[in-house]
């Protein structure tokens, strides 16, 4: 049933637009590019510039007049300015608060387009309906594009009267502009997504979570081992991650309930480690897990571990997880095969959640310079011992 769920991840999460919306897959390749910092404040700088256009219009005669467009203009920067604090927050907002953003800044342009005094000035505020137009074709499904573009209309087709009554062919010529360049626009972004969609959703990406899946881990281990990005670091850091209870959970809230922890889970994952760790979503076989792979300059990885834990507490559903963490020194994996190395450890992680579950779950166990043998008997001279010997409790 879970790959079924796959084929259509958010479908279980959103049943109004579960078509091709992209939210967490597209985040997730900011954040792989290291922009995801950026484009938050530019979204929260648009915003806010958007909310702060009427109320500086009220400077302007053809601007806001009445008392009742003032305070409406300064409503709409009002509820602009906290949208934009949302954006500018340490955490990357969820696809339930991107998408009330979405529907309440499209009344609000509206709004601030029919409260200005000059029709000819309202349809230029109505062409900020472009950036909107913009985030949602990268963003989210063609329905919610469908929805700001009804509200967009309507906008528009009262600016058209209140023109028309006074200049009929200006009324035509300037509703005609702002809807070829929103109409450009959809087509612009919706292009470059494609493009870059069979690189990344395809080949890297799992679409649920908007992680990495298990051939695109192995891939960046392998890269990882092969080319350190510091001089620095002497340890490789694996941790797995296994929410507690998830059968329980899927009982109790089902299969949409099952997803949107996942979803939860993997969205506090990306914003808790470093931008170079790797990410992933593995979802094959019965095994469910998060992996991450990073690199430190010590063997003690318990502060990222104490992150993620807390990250995992602090989502809405207020989950916790069995994690297993392996720490090896990189140096020795040089001349070993990467993909034996990943599935070692990765098998090594597993057989510590076990023992985290096993002991009642919500804790950590911490693998110390496992041995890497063929049978898992020998290992290099300075291992620390086989697996029960070296793990630790959290």
């Amino acid at each position: 049933m879970f790959d079924a769920l796959r084929s259509s991840p958010a479908a279980s999460i959103s049943p109004v637009l579960w078509r091709s919306d992209q939210y967490y897959w597209f985040t997730a390749v900011l954040a792989g590019r290291g922009l995801q910092a950026l484009t938050s404040r530019l979204v929260a700088g648009g915003v806010l510039a958007l909310g702060l256009l009427p109320v500086a219009l009220m400077a302007s005669p053809l601007g806001p007049q009445g008392p009742a467009s003032r305070v409406a203009a300064v409503v709409i920067a009002v509820c602009c300015g906290a949208m934009a604090v949302v954006w500018l927050r340490h955490f990357w907002p969820a696809r339930v608060v991107s998408l009330t953003c979405v529907i309440v800044e499209s009344f609000a342009i509206g709004a601030a387009a029919l409260i200005v005094s000059s029709p000819i000035v309202g349809f230029l505020v109505a062409t900020t309906y472009v950036l909107l137009t913009a985030y949602v074709v990268c963003f989210h499904a063609p329905r919610l594009l469908a929805v700001t573009g009804l509200v967009a209309m309507a906008v528009l087709a009262v600016l058209f009267m209140r023109l028309a009554a006074a200049d009929l062919p200006l009324a035509l010529i300037a509703t005609g502009v702002v809807v070829l360049i929103n109409v450009f626009i959809a087509f612009v972004c919706r292009a470059g997504i494609k493009l870059i969609q069979p690189d990344a959703l395809d080949t890297d990406y799992e679409q649920l979570t908007g992680l990495l899946h298990r051939d695109a881990f192995y891939r960046g281990v392998a890269t990882l081992l092969a080319s350190r990005s510091r001089s620095d670091d002497r340890y490789l850091v694996v941790v797995a991650v296994n929410i507690d209870s998830f059968s329980l959970l899927l009982g109790l809230s089902g299969a949409r309930g099952g997803n949107r922890a996942r979803v939860m889970v993997g969205q506090a994952l990306r914003e808790t480690v470093r931008h170079n760790a790797i990410v992933a979503h593995v979802s094959d076989g019965g095994f469910h897990d998060f992996l991450v792979a990073d690199t430190f300059t010590t063997a003690d990885a318990s502060p990222l571990v104490e992150r993620i834990r807390g990250a995992i507490a602090t989502t809405p559903q207020r989950l916790t997880a069995s994690i297993g963490v392996v720490v090896t020194p990189l140096a020795p994996l040089a001349a070993e095969p990467p993909d034996e190395v990943v599935d070692k450890l990765i098998a090594i992680a597993t057989t510590a959640i076990n023992q985290a579950r096993m002991a009642g779950g919500n804790q950590v166990r911490y693998v110390l310079r496992p041995t890497l043998g063929e049978d898992g008997d020998d290992g290099d001279d300075g291992d620390d011992g086989d697996l029960p010997d070296t793990d630790k409790t959290a």
